[in-house]
C-alpha cells in the first residue's frame, strides 16, 4: 500500500475541517468540523502505522485514545453548546462573545431607590464598590 492515498485523503479531511472551524458560525458545525481533523490526525496515525510496520502497534493505540479523548470532548461541547442555547437562544458562535456577567447583580438594589446597598444611608457597600466602578469605567471607556 502506498503512504500517499491516506496521507492526501488525511490532507483533505483535515483542510475540511479547518475550513469549517474558520468558516461556519453555529457551534455544532464548528464541533463536527473538530471531529472531522481529529479522523484525519487519526487516519494518518494509522495509515504510518501500517507504512512503517510497527511491531507494538503504537498508532493504532493512540488513535484509540485519540478516540476516546474526542468523544469526551464532544460529549462536554454538546453540553456546553445547548447550555448556551438554552440560555441565549442561538448557538452563534459571533454572538457568544459577549458571555461575560455583568456587575448589575452585586450593584443592583432589592427596593427602587438609586442606592446600590438598599440601606437609603447613600454608602455603598466596600466589597462590591470598587469592582462595580472599575467594570463600568471599562465599558464607558
Amino acid at each position: 500500500m502506498h503512504l500517499a492515498y491516506p496521507a492526501v485523503l488525511a490532507a483533505l479531511l483535515f483542510c475540511t475541517g479547518l475550513y469549517g472551524v474558520l468558516a461556519r458560525r453555529n457551534a455544532i458545525l464548528v464541533l463536527m468540523s473538530v471531529e472531522l481533523m481529529l479522523n484525519a490526525v487519526n487516519l494518518n496515525l494509522v495509515a504510518f502505522d501500517v507504512w512503517l510496520r510497527d511491531a507494538l502497534h503504537s498508532g493504532q493505540a493512540l488513535t484509540l485514545f485519540t478516540i476516546a479523548i474526542a468523544a469526551a470532548e464532544i460529549g462536554i461541547g454538546l453540553a456546553i453548546v445547548l447550555a448556551v442555547y438554552r440560555n441565549r437562544g442561538s448557538s452563534d458562535v459571533d454572538r457568544l462573545r459577549d458571555t461575560a456577567e455583568t456587575d448589575e447583580a452585586e450593584t443592583v438594589p432589592d427596593g427602587d431607590s438609586d442606592d446600590p446597598t438598599g440601606t437609603g444611608d447613600g454608602t455603598e457597600d466596600q466589597a462590591t464598590a470598587p469592582a462595580g466602578k472599575a467594570k463600568k469605567a471599562e465599558a464607558t471607556a
